[in-house]
């Protein structure tokens, strides 16, 4: 294993600051993003609040933080946030995103965790999200309420992801491009206008291509247009709809064993895959349309939203090929607020209902045609992603309405609380025709003619008690008691019908600092799960889902920010986790064991991330972030651990001048390898247990140099 000798971050930072030149006796300024005040967020009650009057742990990441980011995906601006966990394994849009240990069963995609975009779901009615039709180079900023209790959905156990785009009404004209190793190349285009005194619009296209020539199969591309409009009522409302088109093209290049991991650590770069199937991936095309207004009269204010999605897919996996020619989904969110008084002080009253369909026709599963087979017929590479005989067919109807409502109360000058609760129900109407399945102990497909269906309703309720008190001028404390229900997926019910819902209940307390040189947010929690729904790698890699009995979640959570200097900028974030299995018994390969008392595997006791941020009124500005985890077990027995890694580290260095912006950001900068994932699974095959472990590498180092050229307005 080869080692570095490495600069903290004080040194690179000063180094990087000699490079400013005479300038560096300047005037001193803040650094950019050092917000003298407090941050609005609205993700976590609807309503405009600043973080400081939450009470629940957020975390909003801002424009400049963005810009300090290449953004190719979402996982560069989230990274280090205090108990959320986030990684890619080829930079696409493929991250695997988990927050206080909620979506770490998704062995693609996110779950449990609610996704929005300017307020529109993009999480499915079972909890499903991607994120292949968000424009990473059209983020404003980006906002993170952790644990349950989201008015926006009730199946959120770990939280609700928030993510804002440039507003229409921001009428600036921007043109950037990147160029990077191994083959990436990003462009990006946004044209705005304002056409007389009431009508904006702008137009953007983006290109982001990630050639990943480190690793065989493994590239993502991605093209994207949006179209927005917005319009200023006469009564001081707004009205905005957005257009967009996106296709995104992701290959999945498959797992490593324990040798080919060790030569991807020797030479950094990997060709091959123990995986049979060697043409996965998923390859998109979405189409969306979102229509927003926000209309007030007196104490009244109006926020209807509606929107409509049509995708489709073609999605090699383990053992099928699935075509998707069009899944279609229909949502409204209904949001009504009442500014009121309530025994004499201010109050405000927000309701709404929320109602989502998604109709899937005609899905199907199909054989891959060419595939290279060995003894008993079982199947030991795929030669193309060409698909051969059907397997089945599919149709599926999910639908979800509900209704919300939420009273804050200001009951002293120094009180804010919150007394909420959403009711949802969702409700699976799936036929599945099958024909040929694919047997993972046999390795082979096997003929199994049958009509399964799955016809079931759930309901969810989420309550939650908020209140925040103001010490003093600069303290608050916060005290929140939650509780969010979590159907299974569309997917897991097909694996298994009988599972029921999970059920998460949440206590915790928070310390909340905010001054001009400082900040700093602290939160310990409690979670307590019913029936969670557990993944279980079996025979193959076939991944089965199952209930646990109870699980128990203790964790502490801590961000600060500290100006050293009046350029210079400290943070420190760091995550206690321990979270073990309460009651479980997992079936593995048809045998039972008692899993009581394990730690839930890949999500670390530890958690830390460092950064530093430095700017000078040159236009010169820096920011190095280093980001730890600890080890953790990568099966539910607990029978190994993964070491995880240690000061993983990201330098960004930028320069401004006039409406010229140039980047060059360092990914991973000492070159570590170390993999993103690792797991094991045990089954019985022939009478004999066996054992089979699972490394996805992480990239390595990767540096991209980004110009951007940006003008004012535009008006017609």
């Amino acid at each position: 294993m080869h080692r570095h000798v490495r600069l903290g971050p004080c040194g690179l930072l000063a180094a990087a600051a000699l490079l400013a030149g005479p300038a560096a006796g300047a005037d001193a300024t803040p650094a950019a993003g050092a917000d003298e005040g407090d941050v609005i967020t609205v993700t976590a009650s609807r309503v405009e609040r600043r973080t400081r009057e939450v009470p629940a742990a957020i975390t909003a990441i801002d424009a400049n933080r963005i810009e300090q980011s290449q953004m190719l995906n979402v996982k560069e601006a989230i990274t280090g946030t205090p108990g959320v966990l986030i990684d890619s394994k080829n930079g696409g849009y493929d991250v695997r995103l988990i927050i206080r240990g909620a979506g770490q069963k998704a062995n693609y995609g996110v779950r449990e965790i609610m996704v929005l975009r300017d307020g529109v779901p993009m999480t499915d009615p079972d909890s499903f999200s991607r994120f292949d039709f968000i424009d990473t180079q059209d983020i404003e900023r980006i906002e993170i309420t952790r644990g349950p209790g989201s008015l926006y959905a009730g199946g959120a156990a770990g939280g609700t992801v928030h993510v804002i785009s440039r507003s229409v009404f921001d009428a600036t004209n921007r043109v950037r491009l990147g160029l990077g190793a191994h083959g990436a190349r990003t462009a990006h285009a946004r044209y705005g206008w304002v056409a007389g005194e009431s009508d904006a619009l702008a137009l953007s296209v983006s290109r982001r291509v990630l050639g990943n020539a480190w690793r065989n199969r493994n590239k993502f591309d991605t093209t994207q247009i949006g179209l927005k409009h917005g319009r200023l009522l006469a009564d001081g409302g707004t009205w905005e709809t957005e257009l967009s088109y996106s296709e995104a093209d992701l290959q999945l290049p498959g797992s490593l064993d324990q040798t080919l991991f060790e030569e991807y650590r020797r030479t950094g770069t990997v060709e091959a895959t123990q995986d049979p199937w060697k043409h996965k991936g998923r390859y998109s095309r979405i189409w969306f349309l979102t229509s927003r207004l926000e209309w007030s009269q007196g104490r009244l204010t109006f926020k209807p939203r509606v929107y409509a999605n049509r995708w489709e897919h073609f999605h090699p996996v383990t053992g099928t090929i699935n075509v998707n020619p069009g899944t279609t989904v229909l949502g409204a969110d209904l949001e009504l607020a009442w500014e009121h008084r309530a025994a004499g002080a201010p109050a405000q009253l927000v309701g709404g209902v929320t109602v989502r369909l998604d109709d899937t026709d005609a899905s199907r599963k199909y054989k891959y045609a060419d595939v290279a087979t060995g003894f008993g017929g079982r199947i030991t590479a795929t030669l193309s992603d060409r698909t051969g005989d059907l397997m089945s067919t599919q149709r599926a109807r999910i639908l979800l309405w509900g209704l919300y409502l939420q009273e804050t109360l200001r009951p002293a000058p120094r009180w804010l609380v919150d007394l909420g609760v959403r009711v949802d129900r969702a409700s699976f109407d799936i036929r599945t025709d099958q024909t040929w399945r694919y047997d993972y102990a046999k390795g082979t497909y096997v003929l199994d003619p049958d009509v399964i269906l799955v016809d079931r309703a759930f309901w969810l309720a989420s309550p939650r008690l908020g209140v925040s008190h103001r010490l003093n001028d600069t303290l608050s404390l916060y005290l929140s008691l939650a509780q969010a229900s979590q159907v299974p997926s569309e997917n897991e019910l097909r694996k298994n019908a009988a599972l029921d819902p999970a059920t998460v209940r949440n206590a915790e307390i928070g310390l909340k600092g905010r001054a001009s040189g400082w900040r700093l947010d602290l939160a310990l929690y409690r979670m307590r799960a019913t029936d969670e729904i557990v993944a279980v790698l079996d025979a193959g890699g076939d991944t089965t889902f199952q209930n646990a009995g109870e699980t128990r979640k203790l964790g502490l959570e801590l961000s600060g920010r500290l100006r050293l200097a009046r350029r210079w900028w400290l943070g420190l974030d760091y995550a206690w986790s321990d979270y073990t299995f309460e009651r479980f018994t997992e079936v593995m390969s048809g045998v039972s064991f008692d899993r009581s008392g394990k730690r839930i595997p890949y999500v670390p006791r530890h958690q830390w991330s460092v950064s530093m941020e430095y700017e000078h009124p040159s236009g010169f500005h820096a920011r190095i972030q280093s980001d730890s985890w600890g080890s953790y077990h990568i099966d539910n027995a607990n029978s190994e651990t993964y070491e995880g890694y240690r000061w993983v580290t990201r330098l960004a260095l930028g320069f401004r001048r006039g409406p010229h912006r140039l980047l060059l950001t360092v990914d991973n900068l000492f070159d570590d390898r170390y993999a993103v994932e690792v797991k094991k699974s045990t089954y019985r095959a022939g009478g004999t247990w066996r054992e089979k472990h699972y490394y996805y590498p992480a990239a390595p180092r990767a540096v991209m140099l980004t110009y951007r050229y940006e003008l004012g307005e535009t008006r017609r």
